[in-house]
């Protein structure tokens, strides 16, 4: 069930945001399950995805990821330094990215 619930939001993820909100439940998405097995600490994480692998993840070209963290940078959501993911602001990222989390308590 809890495959599923992650399926179905995914889907919908891709279906109905624009890439911002894409890429923001995305790094939402990934600290709190990085937190749950202790993998990530309270705001950041070890992310040795490339952009050509969050725009398969995400539906996205790679220019258009690159954008993307650009604006995030810039507007001062996160920090992208080495391999290394830094969330400055945790709940404007979740805003962002209209991620609640419910489906990873299923």
């Amino acid at each position: 069930m809890a495959d599923e619930a992650v399926l179905r939001e995914w889907l919908a993820n891709v279906a109905r945001h624009d890439a911002r909100q894409r890429i923001a439940h995305l790094f939402c998405d990934l600290l709190f399950r990085l937190q749950a097995v202790g993998l990530a600490g309270e705001n950041s994480y070890d992310f040795p995805l490339t952009q050509e692998e969050l725009g398969d993840m995400t539906g996205l070209s790679t220019v258009h990821v690159n954008r993307t963290l650009q604006e995030l940078r810039i507007d001062g959501s996160v920090i992208l330094k080495g391999r290394r993911m830094t969330i400055i602001d945790i709940e404007r990222l979740k805003t962002i990215g209209a991620f609640e989390g419910s489906y990873l308590k299923v």
